[in-house]
Formats: structure tokens, C-alpha cells, sequence
């Protein structure tokens, strides 16, 4: 078995929040060296937010941090301070990847522009993430993945049509985009290496998510059809829904796409003779009568725990599955299989579950062997291991604000 897939490479994180993180984990849990700026300052806002172990609200209790987080180093520096340049420079010349996900010009405030970096260092792979890219017009509008998730259009068609429009959960396109930023990062690597040159890769989140979309702009395009909002119905499966069961909130998914589906899934709920039933009998007809259909059907699963209810349907091929709880998850035997949930023990939470990686290198599997850093936890090592630095020059940089 191989070394890990990014064994050896450095990178300087100044990402924060949800698509920088998530991204340069996947870095971190397949080998690299992750060294991430953070600031007492202008605290990470994954780090005030919950959930806290205990309910406690701390920098360093936030399951949400440190599931982002796992296998980094972290240190605290004032980047606005006189002296950070100085001190950031030769880890800009130790490091094979610089990423940040800042409203674009902070990076540049800071003297740190992608021009100024390949020309410290002409190797580097920098990496920058933001809402609308690094240049146009309206580049420099911050705002957090709901704000994103409604310029792409994902607002719009999320939710009942007769209810105003609702965001998908969180900061949506967050989740999304970390899969693309670490296949272009991969690329740029494979560039440094043969070429000795580095790439600066700008990430516009807008026009990244907005492909996700791709079918329904097209057929605005072409056709002048705008997508509406469908809840949980789709323009051409029926049945295509979320059906409530047994206990207390619990609900199964249930989707047939051919008449033959559909006439299977009449015979797994005992009802054969509904298959022929004229309201129902073709996908038209069940289009036009889906709410009665839906009620149908919910009077069926109604009866029965959801895992009942998709056994059922899955034993006669049709597509289903639970609405699984966080509970659930950590009782899915898939999930078990694969060991998706890692525990790993730290300082102030204890020992947690983690999300592993949804996919597995034969050659060389993440490893999960540090928890997420405490504020600061690592300023002493960088300084000393990376940079060299005796005690007394890092009492000064105490001193001047640098390091905090």
C-alpha cells in the first residue's frame, strides 16, 4: 500500500466556514500537511456555532467546527497586524497550496493577491473561493450559502407551489462545490509537478452551482418554460412523494416511473384491482389525480414503520427509501459497512463521531489521526518545526500582536 494520495504536500489554509473547510479536508485526511490561519480577532464562525458538547457554547465545543476540521493544524494570527507579512512570508515559500474563501481584495489587503504569491513563489496552487468570482462588476458582494443558493436560482425552486419560495438545507452550495475545488486543485497539482508553474484557480460559487440547474435553464432557453416549484412531486414519476407512516414524524419516499412500477407497488400494498382503477391507470391520469393518489397511498403506509414500508416496496423493485434521522444514520448497517462514521477523541468535546470520506483509494485511504485544532493549539509547533524560531522570537510576535 502506497503512501497517502497528498503525502508531502503543504498547504496554507486561510479558508473558513463550510466550502473552505470541507474541501481542504480533503486534503488533510489523505495526507497533507494543513496549517490553518484563523484570528482571536474575528473568530471562525464555525466555532460559534452549534452544536456545542453539552450545550455549552465555547470556541473550541463546536461539533460543527470540528467536524470540518479533523486532521489540520491550526494557528491564530492577526493579519492585520504591522509585522503578519513578515511573518507569513516563509510559510508562503514552505507551502505547495494556498486556499482562501474570502469576499475577493482581502487576500490583496493583505499584500497576499495571487500576482503577489507565484511571486514569492511560482509553484504555488492558489486556491480562491467566493460567492461571484474575483472580478466583474459585483465581485466584491459578500454573503453566506443561503444568499448563494437564492442568486443561483435553487431558492426558486425549492418548496410547495402555493408557498413562498424556501432555501435547501443550510448553505446549500457549500456542500456542493468542495467535489469540484478538489478536482481542479488535483489538476493544478499534477501542473506544478511536471511544469514547475503553479495556477491560481477562481472559484465563482455562483456560476459553479447555477450548472446544477442546467435542464431547467435550457428549457427556459429553448421552450420559455420557467421551473416552478413542485414540492415533493416531479413533472413526469407518479406516485413521486414522501409518505408519512407509523410513529411520530416518520416518513418514507416512494417513487414509479413506468405503469409496470406502478402496478407492482399496488400489489405490495394488497390492492391489485387500484391498478386498473381509470383515475390511475396510466402515467397521465396519475399525474391528474395525484393528490387523491397520494392519499391513497399514505393511507397505506400510515399503518406501517417506514422500514416496513421500504422493504416492502424494494422486495417488488420499487424505488423507496426512509426518511432517516441523525439517529438512523448511526444505525444504518451501509453507513456501519463502511465505517463512515469515525470517532476521534478531542481535547474539550471528547471522543465524537466524524464524517469519513464518501469515497475510498485502494492504494492509499484517508487516515483520521488529529482531531480539530483548539484556537491556536499549533502556533508554538508552525513556529518552531516549520519556521524555525527560537522561544524568544516567539514571546516577540506575542508581543507585537502578530500571534495571538
Amino acid at each position: 500500500m502506497s503512501d497517502s494520495a497528498f503525502n508531502g504536500i503543504k498547504v496554507l489554509d486561510f479558508c473558513w466556514v463550510v466550502i473552505g473547510p470541507m474541501l481542504t479536508r480533503y486534503l488533510a485526511d489523505f495526507g497533507a500537511t494543513v496549517v490553518r490561519v484563523e484570528s482571536k480577532s474575528r473568530l471562525e464562525t464555525l466555532r460559534l456555532s452549534q452544536p456545542f458538547k453539552d450545550s455549552i457554547p465555547g470556541v473550541n465545543r463546536s461539533g460543527y467546527f470540528s467536524n470540518y476540521n479533523v486532521n489540520k493544524h491550526g494557528i491564530t494570527v492577526n493579519m492585520n497586524s504591522p509585522g503578519a507579512y513578515e511573518f507569513i512570508l516563509p510559510l508562503i515559500e514552505w507551502a505547495d497550496i494556498i486556499t482562501d474563501n474570502f469576499t475577493p481584495g482581502t487576500m490583496e489587503k493583505w499584500g497576499l493577491g495571487p500576482q503577489e504569491l507565484h511571486a514569492i513563489n511560482p509553484r504555488l496552487v492558489i486556491f480562491s473561493a467566493s460567492m461571484l468570482g474575483r472580478n466583474g462588476p459585483q465581485s466584491h458582494q459578500p454573503g453566506y450559502g443561503p444568499v448563494l443558493t437564492s442568486l443561483a436560482g435553487l431558492s426558486s425552486i425549492t418548496g410547495w407551489p402555493d408557498r413562498p419560495a424556501s432555501s435547501p438545507y443550510g448553505a446549500y452550495t457549500d456542500f456542493l462545490l468542495p467535489h469540484l475545488g478538489i478536482a481542479a486543485i488535483s489538476a493544478a497539482l499534477q501542473q506544478a509537478k511536471s511544469t514547475g508553474e503553479g495556477a491560481h484557480i477562481d472559484l465563482s460559487q455562483l456560476e459553479a452551482s447555477v450548472q446544477y440547474l442546467a435542464p431547467l435553464i435550457l428549457d427556459t432557453q429553448i421552450n420559455d418554460r420557467i421551473a416552478e416549484r413542485l414540492g415533493n412531486s416531479d413533472p413526469e414519476f407518479a406516485p413521486h412523494s414522501v409518505y408519512r407512516c407509523a410513529g411520530e414524524d416518520r416518513w418514507c419516499a416512494i417513487a414509479c416511473e413506468t405503469d409496470s412500477q406502478w402496478e407492482d407497488l399496488c400489489n405490495a400494498m394488497g390492492n391489485g384491482a387500484l391498478s386498473k382503477d381509470l383515475r390511475f391507470n396510466n402515467k397521465e391520469n396519475r399525474k391528474s389525480n395525484e393528490l387523491e393518489l397520494d392519499k391513497i397511498i399514505e393511507s397505506w403506509t400510515v399503518k406501517l414503520d417506514p422500514f416496513d414500508v421500504m422493504e416492502i416496496c424494494q422486495k417488488y423493485n420499487i424505488p423507496s427509501g426512509v426518511v432517516q434521522s441523525c439517529e438512523d444514520l448511526f444505525k444504518d448497517t451501509q453507513l456501519e459497512h463502511r465505517d463512515h462514521f469515525i470517532r476521534i477523541n478531542h481535547p474539550e468535546i471528547g471522543v465524537h463521531a466524524t464524517d469519513g470520506n464518501a469515497f475510498i483509494l485502494s492504494e492509499s485511504p484517508a487516515k483520521y489521526s488529529r482531531p480539530a485544532p483548539l484556537l491556536g493549539q499549533h502556533n508554538e509547533m508552525v513556529c518552531k518545526e516549520i519556521l524555525g524560531l527560537s522561544d524568544d522570537s516567539i514571546n516577540r510576535l506575542y508581543r507585537e500582536g502578530v500571534l495571538e
